[in-house]
């Protein structure tokens, strides 16, 4: 082919000259030239991707895997709305039956709480005689069923300025064109639908059978000590919502605010008081405020302990004293916010958290906690497992009291004060006191043990063996009165000191002697609760200092009580009421009542401000001049008054103690009862 080409160049003109090649389909093919097959095009674009420089091949891998992420990322997001309306229309297609849960102890003025959508899980204390369910059926806690109780019958209060007037409810529901409306002890509530969540079913309460209505008893009237009391509370929140509203503590001298966390501790504190003492107006208002107001997305840090006790602690008695659901989802949102404290190596919790971040860390100066506040918040927590369903609540906290359980340097049952939050081992070993920084965890033994339906052993053991720590280590008399006192031991020497906080002693054995521990208990809450009484009794302006001094020794012209300068401070403190409450409630003897009234007479003497409010003062030997501190700890309203008027009532079904168990805040909670 190549020779006929060149002759026929020869002749052209020079202009035309080319070269002509021609080839066979099978010699194209076989010197690799393009015939579109699918191997072809492989060997092409590898060679264009092998041509490509180093930078633009990455460039193309990472756009493709950040591609592939965002599928996967929007696959999951639009899969969770698809499920859920598959599970809603499966539901819809039958009937469940109704699963029998806890018995709630005494049942809310409103209708009570159900249980709400979420697994449980592992949860066998939460959920007793609970039938199998089908694997695809989704539950939450067990329901706590209400029955209303004699008391709760009545609703409706009205007030004049002399008396209270109590009155039977109508037991027909009043229905309303535009919202179902609830009537509490007189006042009208209008549920913000908003506010509950689709999970949470708020039902009315059962009526009463004829046989339980011929069978219940008149109505207690409330009487003047509980109208003084009512009062007081009226007195110190007209200061604090002209002075303080919506901040943490009421100023009343200057007629300011002081803030903590800024999330209005006070109101919160004050809520259940309010419901309790059938403040229908005030409570009204409150709520407003935590509906539109109380927001927990802040930065700032917050100490645990006080604010599960108080706040955590206010809103879900406030949730089972209402049935409001608006306070639970309030309560879901903080106890959520209060978790990351958690994170630590050991599980024993950091004692700030900062809400707004997300963040905990143990204070500036050290890695310890108190004993105290990380055994302190597992009635709330517990509680708030128990009605979302959600068990990391419960399970954070049960894991910290087993451990504490385990740990070695207690001494016949006595803890020191300090915990490392690192190593979970106890620190500054060799002191044990009742006072601050030890004084709840006594407390939470017992009240866990209750509150679970008196089924957690080790709790109980570990409470009555700290007991017996206390009759051996810690129990002395003064002189010249002989009165029985707990006092503190470090290294192995004896101080007779005493914090007022010690007063909540008294209440707690009571406590436990009704729920059928050693009737030597009792005997030594009697003896302990005239001691507290002392400290009042024997100050020039009958109120407690914050510490005292015991006399071991007679010596003339000396009494049993001795104060030191540095503590003769009172910040109006609610342990001694609190614990006269108890001894009121179990024996009936009404010198605790005249001993409470005291109190209150004197709280109003020298620490009530003209233009509203109640201060710590701080000198109480000094009646000419008490030195006002001024501030108002939101524990007057949260816990002093609100255990002054249940001191004061006749009513035993006010707050039943079989039905409720208190937190250290005075906020009561349901008792795990079975149906």
């Amino acid at each position: 082919m190549y020779s006929a080409a060149a002759a026929a160049a020869a002749a052209s003109p020079p202009r035309r000259d080319f070269i002509s090649i021609t080839l066979s389909p099978e010699d194209a093919v076989g010197a690799g030239g393009y015939n579109n097959s699918k191997a072809w095009r492989r060997r092409s674009c590898w060679r264009k991707w092998k041509q490509l420089s180093r930078l633009q091949r990455s460039v193309i891998l990472f756009l493709f895997a950040f591609l592939a992420v965002c599928g996967v990322i929007s696959y999951t997001s639009m899969g969770e709305p698809w499920k859920s309306v598959t599970n809603k229309s499966l539901d819809d297609q039958r009937t469940e039956p109704e699963i029998p849960g806890l018995k709630l102890a005494n049942p809310a003025v409103l209708p009570a709480p159900q249980k709400a959508d979420a697994n449980l899980g592992n949860y066998p204390e939460l959920s007793p005689q609970k039938p199998p369910k089908p694997p695809h059926v989704r539950r939450g806690p067990s329901n706590l069923q209400i029955k209303p109780s004699r008391r709760d019958v009545r609703l409706k209060t009205r007030y004049d300025s002399s008396r209270v007037v109590e009155e039977v409810v109508q037991a027909d529901k009043e229905e309303k064109t535009e919202k179902s409306v609830i009537s509490w002890r007189g006042a009208v509530i209008e549920p913000d639908q908003s506010t509950e969540p689709p999970s949470i079913k708020i039902k009315e309460p059962e009526k009463p059978s004829s046989v339980e209505a011929e069978d219940q008893k008149e109505p207690v009237p409330i009487n003047e000590r509980q109208m003084a009391v009512i009062e007081a509370f009226r007195h110190a929140w007209k200061g604090y919502k002209d002075f303080a509203w919506g901040h943490d503590e009421l100023k009343p001298l200057s007629k300011s605010y002081s803030e903590w966390f800024g999330l209005g501790l006070t109101l919160i504190d004050a809520l259940d008081t309010m419901w309790i003492l059938g403040l229908k107006e005030e409570f009204e208002e409150a709520r407003k405020w935590v509906a539109n107001n109380l927001v927990f997305d802040k930065n700032v840090d917050v100490n645990l302990f006080e604010s599960t006790i108080r706040i955590l602690g206010g809103l879900l008695s406030t949730y089972h004293l209402s049935g409001d659901s608006l306070f639970l989802e309030k309560a879901k949102d903080i106890g959520n916010r209060l978790m990351p404290a958690f994170k630590t190596p050991s599980k024993i919790p950091y004692s700030d958290v900062n809400i707004g971040r997300g963040t905990a860390h143990p204070p500036r100066w050290t890695s310890d906690s108190t004993v105290a506040e990380v055994t302190s918040i597992q009635l709330e927590f517990r509680e708030l497992s128990r009605l979302t369903g959600d068990e990391k609540f419960q399970k954070a906290v049960d894991e910290v009291m087993k451990h504490v359980h385990t740990l070695s340097g207690k001494n016949d049952g006595l803890v020191p004060m300090f915990i490392n939050t690192n190593s979970g081992q106890f620190t500054h070993l060799g002191v044990y006191t009742l006072g601050a920084r030890a004084d709840s965890y006594y407390e939470y033994l017992l009240k866990q043990w209750i509150q679970g339906g008196k089924k957690e052993n080790e709790l109980l053991e570990d409470y009555m063996r700290a007991i017996e720590g206390v009759k051996k280590h810690l129990l002395q008399r003064s002189q010249p009165k002989k009165l029985t006192f707990v006092g503190e031991l470090a290294h192995g020497h004896f101080s007779a000191k005493m914090d007022h906080l010690v007063c909540f002693l008294p209440g707690t054995l009571a406590l436990g002697a009704h729920n059928g521990l050693t009737a030597d208990h009792m005997k030594l809450a009697e003896a302990l609760i005239e001691t507290c009484y002392q400290m009042y009794a024997q100050v020039e302006t009958g109120l407690s200092p914050e510490i005292v001094h015991f006399n071991l020794h007679a010596q003339k012209g000396y009494k049993d009580v001795e104060i030191k300068p540095a503590d003769r401070h009172n910040l109006l403190r609610p342990e001694t009421v609190e614990s006269l409450f108890y001894m009121y409630r179990f024996t009936g003897d009404k010198k605790y009542q005249d001993w409470g009234w005291e109190i209150l007479q004197n709280f109003n003497k020298y620490t009530r401000v003209p233009t509203g409010g109640y201060t710590s003062i701080n000198n109480v030997q000094n009646p000419s001049n008490p030195e006002p501190r001024d501030k108002m700890e939101s524990f007057f309203l949260g816990e002093t008054l609100k255990y002054m008027f249940l001191l004061f009532s006749d009513d035993i079904d006010l707050i039943n103690l079989d039905k409720y168990v208190f937190n250290t805040e005075a906020h009561p909670l349901p008792i795990w009862v079975p149906a």
